[in-house]
């Protein structure tokens, strides 16, 4: 028998207004892979991700997690955010808290977690990342590489089944994009389940297991990443591989 996808999203459509974002999408994530978003700015990458964590509302479509439907506005989804953490690219870091209290809060508010344990675990992944030397920091002290690791670790620290990023290293410096992808390439390696719209081609074609390609709101191509980079199957894909080549 077949084991259930982690995650399963069917038909997910998404629109503003008279404009259709996302037409039809129809992907599974198993657990254990690590799955890079790729496309053109504007194709519904990011949309597709916020959709699925619930910042948008989807327009059609159903998104199920561990076979169960995830509803907006419900308890479920509530609960499916506990073990589904999202990275932003703009790290959304509390900043009138230290590393140690950003890192804290999610479990202390949502898990319920006393403070002792909260801060043990905070530090268990604080230092994963390389930052447990910043506990006490304010976030106008870091650097932007800096915050997007503490941002990591705080995702971390509830412990979730997987980790939706958002063009995690689009908001850093060239020199601060290895450090991100450097902490999330250990992720992988540890066997946590990730979905990554990105920017970063020599990453996807590294250190993804599966690749999806999207273009004006359609997935293109979804395959292993070998075969994508190596053999693009559309006109669309090879294009835009040129574009990325020669840039």
């Amino acid at each position: 028998m077949e084991k259930e996808p982690m995650l399963k999203v069917e038909h997910l459509v998404k629109s503003f207004g008279t404009h259709e974002v996302l037409k039809d999408l129809d992907f599974s994530v198993n657990k254990g892979e690590v799955i890079c978003v790729i496309g053109s700015s504007g194709s519904g990458k990011s949309t597709m991700l916020r959709c699925i964590n619930g910042l948008e509302t989807k327009t059609g479509g159903r998104i199920f997690f561990e076979g169960k439907e995830i509803l907006s506005g419900s308890k479920e989804l509530a609960k499916f955010r506990t073990k589904v953490g999202m990275v932003f690219q703009s790290f959304n870091l509390f900043n009138n808290m230290t590393v140690l209290q950003n890192c804290m809060a999610g479990t202390t508010k949502v898990l319920k977690m006393n403070k002792e344990d909260a801060k043990f675990l905070a530090i268990k992944y604080l230092r994963k990342v390389g930052m447990a030397p910043y506990i006490n920091a304010m976030p106008a002290q870091l650097s932007g590489g800096q915050k997007q690791r503490v941002a990591i670790a705080r995702a971390l620290t509830m412990e979730p089944q997987m980790l939706l990023f958002d063009e995690p290293t689009s908001a850093l410096d060239p020199e601060m994009v290895g450090e991100v992808l450097g902490v999330m390439k250990n992720l992988a390696k540890d066997g946590l389940t990730m979905m990554i719209v990105t920017h970063e081609m020599a990453f996807a074609r590294d250190v993804s297991t599966r690749t999806i390609f999207m273009d004006q709101g359609v997935i293109v191509e979804n395959d292993i990443s070998e075969v994508i980079f190596k053999n693009p199957r559309t006109a669309r894909m090879k294009e835009f591989l040129k574009r990325y080549m020669e840039a």
